[in-house]
């Protein structure tokens, strides 16, 4: 005992110590003049596990994972770009244009001058991009470095590269925060225990959502007969690949749900759910309508993302409006489509820069499109590239060629990425809806919006803005007896953690409405009319 009593202090005390010095970093680092022998970042993953980790979780986070924007290397000698590196403080970039390789476009070289390091011990990651190519290198010496384009693609790159240069990202949080917050993301997506006590952990760290538990039984003894037509349906995944995705889009968009469906009556009296991203035997996620005991059973017994649902019923009034013939027309004319892949993105980003939590901003979705496109080009149609084509009025232009089509017009792909997406496009494959846009584009259908349809894009909604609007009850007295409702008024009928869904219930249905809001973590600020 007494020998672990000794390395139980020892390790205390080298805890502490290691402690104190990034402490004391965080307070000197603005002296450059003396370089140390070491950084306490760097050192921390030769140490013992049990040391290193708890302080590293400390330093990083996700969004290390992003690389920040440094700027853009043009063909200018007049223009070089400085910036201040993670690890090398002093930075210097040019780009020379050349035609070493004598092809047609020529090639040309990016000049990288770094200096003046904060330790012996670290390097910078950086990750280089045209919109035609992506590359990456990493530096450890104080010196000049080159990375060489032996020729350019096509003559639509050498403009593009003679006019905006060649984009440079920095991975800010160098190698060993990157690291990090690699670990700290990677178990999102894991259909483990620990991928669910990483994701609740990742919500509680970037949104504060408390995951209060919920006194038994976390499922509801449901009485079909109090479940109406147009209700909604909000779910919560916290597990697996669904758990991770909507933990993500949860973070950037500031809804504290990331899934929903619709409640519908036929003409018999029975119960549907109609949603838009149901997985069919191909596993193919598409529209579909499904009898309520199929969907419910699913839920409880299939679904391995670990659902939470709640129940959000219409208010009477608005109950009383709903046309229920319109609305399963609607949704019998959308059953089969796929997913609304088309404009998922689109609903998030409504301005420039006002949608994107540090470091991400338009120019890393542009670089990560790029990647994307080259890895998997099959998709970028699908997810971006007919969207794109939509806002600039264009067709069949790639992702490089729009581009450059938007530089020509003096406009940016920020700007681009916040043009409103219009409920009445029709892609390829058909309207393109996602799960909100689905229950909310038949809700208009069936009535809700009145007069304001046609000046309403639901496309345009997060799951945030379905359930901040004044659409649902509001009196507790009316809720059905088996409802669990602790506050706000709609019932959550499975789930181990008390769903939040702040803002609910609150906001009344305006003209372009959810077309130029931010959503910036941890506020997620939402100015009046935006």
């Amino acid at each position: 005992m007494a020998v672990c009593g000794s390395f139980v202090l020892s390790f205390r005390k080298l805890l502490l110590v290691l402690a104190i010095l990034v402490v004391f970093d965080a307070h000197t680092s603005h002296v450059d003049a003396v370089k140390a022998l070491f950084h306490p970042r760097d050192v921390l993953p030769l140490l013992p596990r049990q040391i290193s980790w708890p302080l590293l979780k400390v330093l990083s986070n996700a969004a290390d994972l992003l690389p920040s924007f440094v700027g853009a290397t043009k063909f200018d000698a007049e223009s070089n770009l400085q910036w201040k590196g993670a690890c090398f403080y002093n930075n210097t970039a040019w780009l020379e244009l050349h035609n070493k390789s004598g092809s047609e476009f020529g090639g040309g070289t990016l000049h990288i001058k770094v200096s003046n390091a904060h330790s012996w011990t670290c390097m910078d990651l950086y990750i280089f991009a045209t919109p035609f190519r992506v590359t990456w290198d990493y530096y450890l010496l104080s010196r000049e470095h080159k990375v060489e384009f032996k020729e350019w693609e096509s003559e639509a790159e050498l403009e593009y590269v003679k006019n905006r240069g060649v984009s440079i990202f920095l991975m800010q949080a160098g190698t060993i925060g990157t690291l990090q917050a690699l670990w700290e993301v990677f178990p999102l997506f894991t259909n483990t225990q620990w991928g669910e006590n990483s994701n609740i952990a990742f919500l509680k760290k970037h949104m504060d959502a408390s995951f209060e538990i919920r006194p038994q039984p976390w499922v509801s003894n449901i009485s079909v007969d109090d479940i109406h037509s147009g209700d909604f349906l909000a779910l919560s995944k916290i597990r697996g690949r669904w758990g991770a995705f909507e933990t993500l889009q949860k973070w950037v968009t500031g809804s504290y749900a990331g899934h929903s469906a619709v409640c519908l009556r036929d003409a018999e009296g029975r119960l549907w759910v109609a949603e838009s991203g149901h997985e069919n035997e191909e596993g193919e996620d598409i529209i579909a309508i499904l009898p309520w005991d199929e969907w419910w059973e699913f839920e409880l017994m299939k679904d391995d993302s670990n659902p939470h649902i709640a129940l959000l019923p219409l208010h009477p009034t608005l109950r009383a409006k709903f046309n229920e013939t319109a609305a399963w027309e609607f949704a019998k004319s959308m059953e089969g489509l796929p997913y609304g892949y088309h404009n998922l993105i689109f609903s998030w980003i409504d301005t420039a820069s006002g949608n994107y939590p540090e470091p991400l901003d338009a120019h890393l979705v542009a670089s990560v499109m790029t990647v994307w496109t080259q890895m998997k080009p099959e998709y970028a149609g699908n997810m971006w590239n007919e969207a794109l084509n939509k806002r600039v009025n264009t067709q069949n232009l790639t992702l490089p060629e729009i581009l450059i089509e938007v530089e020509k017009r003096g406009s940016s792909f920020g700007e681009l990425l916040a043009i409103p997406e219009q409920d009445d496009w029709i892609y390829a494959d058909g309207k393109s809806t996602s799960c909100v846009a689905f229950v909310f584009e038949l809700y208009k259908e069936a009535g809700l919006f009145g007069g304001l349809s046609s000046s309403i894009q639901v496309t345009e909604f997060t799951i945030k803005d379905a359930y901040s609007l004044k659409f649902f009850e509001n009196n507790s007295s009316r809720l059905p007896s088996w409802c669990d409702s602790d506050g706000p008024t709609f019932c959550q009928i499975q789930g181990k953690y008390r769903m939040e869904l702040p803002g609910y219930n609150t906001m009344d249905p305006y003209p372009h409405m959810n077309e130029k809001c931010p959503s910036l973590p941890p506020e997620y600020y939402r100015p009046n009319g935006c």
